[in-house]
């Protein structure tokens, strides 16, 4: 019996020559299940280094932000409705500025050149400089609804600020401004003084922000300050009073008693005063208060006037008095310019009252 072939049995002698591929030395071959794993590892490790240079970037923008915050360089466009200007206490006389209108054709022509500066409070902002300007484009947007004056361009100041500092850049940027007067830089000064309970008192709030100013200047302003103080708020146009004219009104008030009583029941007969009627009524205070000089009479001699003196035992030692036509000297080893001018003025007085007695 013959052997029967099987059918899987193969014969390589006569397969075909399987092709041989020359691989480099070093390398293996890989399968596709390696190729997938090997591209994906690749991709993450791209993406990751991608985000790391995002996270990297994101960090240095919000550093920078920090820094022009901080520096108050940080500029955005604010609703007018956001804005509070309740924080600083303003130097203008209240009514409104006539200057506003040359503001806003300015604004209508060429736009905001110069941002206002805003301290943001919450989901508001507290207004530090541009009150004009503020005020100038809320107007605006009252008058003709466009939203371009909706919105007004504001540098944000970094929070906290110090108040002094706050106060000082609204002084210094009005001084270089056409038309402040010297009682409104003294009202200017007696709000800050109100709101800094460190500071010692007006004058010192007057040195505090009127730094940069000169000495006689802030001299002047002094001066306003003491009149703005002595009338307790009765003046009401402290941006229309002359320099002459205040200071005269304060010479008086610090040279004659009571007259701030009389000054003040002056303004408060005639409530209601314009401009000109106040300066009328601070013209008629000089006046009234004035000593009339004395009118010069030829020198004709004199008679020997009669003269007593007499002394008066005292435990500080003795004291000699002089009395004559007109006059009384007394003398003792004492300083009395180093005495309250008010303790003075109240001896001078019991002793002239005992007198007429």
């Amino acid at each position: 019996m013959s052997k029967k072939k099987r059918v899987f049995d193969i014969n390589f002698d006569d397969a075909e020559t399987v092709p041989q591929v020359d691989v480099p030395a070093g390398t293996e071959r890989r399968g596709p299940m390696a190729a997938a794993i090997t591209e994906n590892a690749e991709a993450l490790n791209e993406r990751q280094a991608a985000e790391a240079a995002i996270r990297a970037e994101n960090d240095a923008l919000a550093h920078e932000h920090v820094r022009l915050k901080k520096a108050g360089l940080i500029t955005d466009l604010i609703p007018l409705d956001d804005i509070r200007t309740d924080k600083l206490t303003r130097d203008r006389a209240p009514g409104r500025d006539p200057e506003i209108d040359e503001l806003k054709r300015s604004i209508r022509e060429i736009g905001l050149s110069n941002p206002i500066r805003v301290e943001q409070v919450g989901d508001t902002f507290e207004l530090i400089q541009g009150f004009r300007r503020f005020t100038a484009y809320r107007e605006l947007f009252e008058e003709t609804g466009d939203d371009a004056f909706a919105r007004i361009p504001a540098g944000i100041n970094a929070k906290g600020e110090n108040l002094l500092r706050l106060y000082r850049r609204m002084v210094d940027e009005n001084l270089v401004r056409r038309g402040v007067s010297f009682g409104e830089m003294a009202q200017l000064a007696i709000n800050y003084r109100k709101q800094a309970a460190e500071v010692e008192g007006y004058d010192h709030a007057v040195e505090l922000l009127f730094a940069s100013s000169g000495r006689q200047k802030r001299s002047y302003i002094k001066h306003f300050v003491r009149l703005l103080a002595a009338t307790d708020g009765r003046i009401g146009h402290v941006d229309a009073i002359p320099r002459a004219l205040g200071l005269q009104v304060v010479r008086r008030l610090d040279d004659v008693p009571d007259a701030a009583s009389v000054l003040n029941r002056m303004l408060a007969a005639q409530e209601n005063r314009t401009a000109e009627q106040e300066l009328t009524v601070l013209s008629e205070f000089v006046a009234e208060l004035s000593v009339p000089a004395k009118k010069k009479t030829p020198l004709m001699p004199k008679a020997r006037a009669a003269k007593t003196t007499f002394r008066l035992n005292r435990p500080g030692g003795d004291a000699k008095c002089t009395v004559s036509d007109g006059r009384v000297e007394l003398r003792l080893d004492q300083d009395f310019s180093g005495v309250e001018r008010k303790k003075l003025e109240a001896a001078v007085e019991a002793f002239l009252q005992a007198l007429d007695g």
